[in-house]
Formats: C-alpha cells, structure tokens, sequence
C-alpha cells in the first residue's frame, strides 16, 4: 500500500501519518515512513527524541551524496549531471528504525517547477520516490507538503491513496480544493478527505457539506484529542495501542483503507 498524505500546514496531516505508519506496523505490515515535508516533524512524531532527529540530514541537503548519484553539487542549477543512477541502496544506508518500529526516510521537499526542478538534489529526490513508490514490497506512507505540485507523472498515479487532511476552516477545505484537482490532474485514483480535530457536530457538517458540494469523497472524521495535543507539544510518542478517541479513529481509517484497497 502506497499512502500519500497532504493538506494545508498545521491541520495535522503528520500526526496523522504517524498514527497510521504506526497501527499498520502493529497489523503486521512492514511500514516505511518518508518525510518529504521542508518543515520535517515526522521524525519526533514516530519516537525519534528531539536531539537525535535534529542529527537526521534530509537527503536533498546531503551534498555528497547528491553529488556521489548526479555527479553535482546538490545547487548548482544549469549544469550538466546524470538523470540515471542507482537508488535502491539509499534506503539501506540512510533508513532508519524509529522506537516504534517504522522504518524512517527523512527526504526533503520535492521542489515544482517553478522552484528550479531541474537541479541534481530534486532530481535524486524525484527518484528516489519514483523507486520507493513503484519497486519496495511495502506499505510506504509519505509526509508531504501542502500540494502536489512536485508529485511528477510515473510517481503520482502510483500511490494507492492520497490523503488531503483538513480542519473544519474556510482557509484549510479552500486547500483541499486544489490539491484535489491536482491529484486529479496527476492521474492519482482514490482521493479521499479526512477530516482532522472535529470539535462537535457543527465541525462534521462543515466538512460533509463540503465534500457533498463538490463531490469529494469524505473517508471519516478524527475527533479533536488531548492526549494527541499533548503528546505533540511535549515531543512524547504516543502509542498507538493507546486507547485515546482520535487513535481509535485512525486505526479505523487504517481498517476502511485496507478494504478499500483491497489488502
């Protein structure tokens, strides 16, 4: 299973993540978890202590090894540098296993093409996630920034499901509009809406009505947690088998994924 997760910033896409890396590792699958978010939280939110994620160096800022697969220095736009290297070996020699078991890839954003695609670091990232979401025999679950701009063609329309997490807010579903036409416009074919801190019911008619309006299909709601709230703001893992209201709802997604996509 191939999961992609988006949304506007700070709407919890990465908490989400996390959870979900976390309840499919205890289902027994084995889970690769990729940060690909500029502003990288994936790390403390799977268990990795704060001084140790500090240490993780997103591949797209690892100079030399950008410039041991392009043969470039990871900046240098306009250059010439090779398009065909290996990358399998990168997620032996930079993966590592978070304290709950996920293995974790601390990526770096993709940048579009109008932030200069065309230098070495964006083309190793490119396609590193073009192997890790066509070749590994795993459940991959990416951390992405808000949009899908840097979601290439021949990477997108390989993921199994893309997630756009959204609150309850005009500015975060106004998000979710677009990257919905995006993910669309790349060929990805079960988009689903989660929508994240639901305070009360008013919250949940906000988003249905949305998703009813312009024929978004809603997957479920995951209820506003104080125990998320403070497991995130004080950098402390939060098991999964913890029976708090949002972890239950998002073992549940974990469940109505599987069936949907038929694993």
């Amino acid at each position: 299973m191939k999961i992609a997760i988006s949304g506007k910033g700070g709407v919890g896409k990465t908490t989400i993540a996390a959870i979900l890396s976390r309840t499919l590792y205890q289902k027994g699958f084995k889970v690769l978890a990729i940060d690909a978010d500029s502003n990288s939280n994936l790390a403390l939110a799977l268990g990795i202590s704060p001084a140790d994620a500090e240490k993780l160096v997103p591949l797209s800022d690892n100079t030399s090894l950008v410039e041991e697969k392009t043969g470039a220095r990871p900046n240098s736009a306009g250059v010439i540098f090779k398009l065909s290297f290996r990358v399998d070996d990168i997620i032996e020699r930079f993966a590592v296993v978070t304290p709950c078991g996920v293995s974790l890839v601390v990526m770096g954003a993709v940048k579009s093409s109008g932030q200069g695609c065309m230098c070495p670091a964006n083309a190793m990232i490119r396609a590193i996630l073009r192997y890790l979401l066509i070749k590994r025999d795993e459940a991959v679950i990416v951390d992405l920034e808000a949009g899908v701009e840097h979601f290439g063609r021949g990477t997108a329309e390989t993921v199994d499901v893309m997630l756009i997490v959204t609150e309850a807010s005009i500015k975060s579903l106004e998000t979710v509009k677009r990257i919905y036409k995006l993910s669309k416009e790349l060929g990805i074919k079960k988009i689903f809406v989660v929508g994240n801190r639901i305070v009360d019911s008013s919250d949940e008619e906000v988003v249905e009505t949305f998703c009813k309006t312009n024929h978004f299909p809603l997957l479920g709601f995951v209820p506003y947690d104080e125990k998320i709230r403070k497991s995130d703001s004080k950098g402390i893992l939060l098991d999964a088998r913890t029976a708090s209201k949002g972890i239950l709802c998002i073992q549940q997604l974990s469940e109505d994924l599987l069936r949907l996509v038929k694993i």
